[in-house]
């Protein structure tokens, strides 16, 4: 209850936040005036971009693979650097508000406008998905309130949030939650780690194993792979027979439990491995999105390539930065975004070591962006752990809500752009953006809010990548090719997407594309990108040269 009423005066301060923001005219709206000092506004973005994934999902990684899954925060990281080098200030210098503007005044095509919004709404809605299903499990967890509750309480702060002032509203509540989400995670780490020292806890290189009698709930029916020996207390089925309560012994190898059941395992008895988290050995420590089986290392390769790239396609990134007053001021705004995140991503690792030892039975769930919200209790028990419970679950709905409200505010202006723009356009936009994703939270099979993110970036490294680049860089661009390459890079990451969202499971290659299709969907996009311009070059729109010289030029040399 006490977790309760601290998310309730968070989204309290919120409410606040927007009661005090009513924006004038559609800059404030889209872009705040541009009047957003580099210092805010890379505080904004860090506060942006640090997600329900990476709150949550970084850790319950670690915690299942091992800390060589930091190569993914790393990537994210190297893609703002390339974003930083290739697209910012170009990008600010050409004066549009959205990237679907920028499309249309770079080619002067309402075809390729209508595409790069359908990409920024898709882009958008999967990159919410993972932010819903976050503040379910978060609320679940804390308190034991259904998920949806949790849905609810991320779409009803977002909405009063971003309704009333669009961008302007936004940026000052997104800058100081990545205050606050950094302290939610700084905090609770030293402590942690104090902890963990004065215990000295010494086996913490050993296979996880539970520390105190454990009960486990098989959410779904599933196979799992006993270690060691070990006599449990069963109620459901287990391997076809049921059991009320009984003790059993389970022998190494492989068994099957159904949806439902509960085992009781006891003290120091080795963590079950299931099959909805597989064990991964020698080449294939690092490669967790193909669950082992899938050509790991290609999909690995797909993941990092869709993490680089697509962070320069990313709407609701990408659109902060028309914030600044100008291109020198974007760049700042870059370099100090990857110290922020730096910074917060250096207790992931320390999250999911301490995961290992104290919540162990979530490898066995596949739980895992469960491990920061459990900590506290397991190494605090009493009032210590509900204060530290209340810091850690504040900076996870910080995360979900300034992501979300980023993401909204760049997919309504996508869509108010085509019903006509203004005030009324904007706002029925945001609604539309946030309904379709609240639906598809109710369908998706995919648990971990990692891999659903990983969506949003294919689609992002396939579609708006490419224009982007070539947009800023190639003056041979043409209308068709851009819409060919949004078109041929974006829309079979979108089919893969809702094909894993819907629960599509396939072997070998097809099934390795469709959980990450990046490195065979980025090099179309931009494939069909140049080829499609090279036929019609006849097409080249005739104020490509003003349009170069306005994004390359700087400002003050005009």
């Amino acid at each position: 209850m006490i977790t309760v009423v601290a998310l309730a005066l968070l989204i309290a301060s919120l409410l606040g936040v927007s009661a005090r923001t009513r924006p004038a005219h559609a800059s404030d709206l889209y872009s705040a005036s541009r009047e957003v000092s580099p210092w805010w506004n890379a505080s904004a973005i860090s506060g942006e971009y640090i997600s329900a994934a990476a709150f949550l999902g970084m850790a319950g990684l670690v915690l299942a693979y091992g800390a060589d899954m930091l190569w993914l925060p790393i990537g994210a990281a190297a893609g703002h650097v390339v974003l930083l080098t290739l697209v910012t200030a170009p990008l600010r210098r050409s004066g549009a508000y959205t990237l679907s503007d920028f499309a249309a005044w770079r080619l002067g095509s309402r075809t390729v406008r209508h595409a790069v919004s359908t990409c920024v709404v898709v882009i958008g809605w999967f990159y919410l998905l993972p932010q819903f299903q976050g503040a379910g499990v978060t609320l679940s967890v804390i308190s034991g309130l259904p998920v949806w509750t949790g849905w609810m309480a991320v779409v009803l702060a977002v909405g009063a949030v971003v309704l009333p002032g669009g961008m302007r509203s936004i940026t000052g509540m997104q800058a100081v939650q990545f205050w606050l989400k950094l302290i939610a995670v700084v905090v609770p780490g030293l402590i942690f780690l104090a902890v963990w020292r004065l215990q000295n806890d010494a086996d913490a290189a050993r296979a996880p194993y539970f520390h105190r009698p454990t009960t486990v709930t098989a959410g779904t029916s599933a196979g799992m792979r006993i270690t060691a020996p070990a006599v449990v207390t069963v109620r459901g089925v287990l391997d076809g027979r049921r059991y009320d309560g009984e003790p059993v012994r389970l022998d190494t190898g492989p068994h099957r439990v159904r949806a439902g059941a509960r085992l009781r395992f006891p003290a120091g008895a080795a963590v079950p491995r299931t099959d909805r988290l597989a064990l991964l050995r020698g080449d294939r420590w690092a490669t967790p999105f193909s669950g082992g089986r899938n050509h790991p290392l290609a999909a690995t390769y797909s993941v990092l390539l869709s993490v680089l790239l697509g962070t320069m396609g990313l709407p609701h990134l990408v659109v902060r930065f028309y914030s600044n007053a100008g291109g020198r001021s974007a760049r700042r705004t870059a370099k100090l975004v990857v110290l922020m995140l730096a910074a917060f991503y250096l207790f992931p690792a320390l999250f999911g070591t301490l995961g290992r030892l104290y919540t162990p039975e979530l490898l066995m769930t596949g739980e895992t962006d469960a491990t920061l919200l459990m900590l506290p209790h397991r190494m605090l028990p009493g009032l210590s752990g509900d204060l530290l419970t209340i810091l850690v679950a504040t900076g996870a709905f910080a995360a979900f809500a300034s992501t979300s409200c980023g993401v909204v505010v760049a997919v309504s202006g996508s869509i108010a752009g085509n019903l006509g723009g203004g005030a009324s356009g904007f706002r029925r936009s945001a609604l539309i953006t946030m309904a379709v994703p609240l639906l598809l939270v109710t369908l998706t099979c995919v648990p971990q809010s990692m891999a659903l993110i990983t969506l949003a970036f294919a689609v992002a490294a396939s579609s708006l990548c490419p224009l982007l680049v070539l947009g800023v860089w190639w003056s041979r661009l043409t209308p068709a090719g851009a819409v060919a390459g949004v078109v041929a890079g974006g829309g079979p990451a979108t089919a893969a997407g809702l094909t894993r969202i819907l629960g599509g499971q396939r072997a070998g290659w097809l099934g390795m594309l469709i959980e990450q299709p990046a490195l065979v969907t980025v090099p179309l996009g931009f494939a069909a990108m140049i080829g499609v311009s090279l036929l019609t070059r006849a097409t080249v729109p005739v104020h490509t040269d003003r349009a170069m010289v306005r994004m390359h030029v700087p400002e003050d040399h005009r």
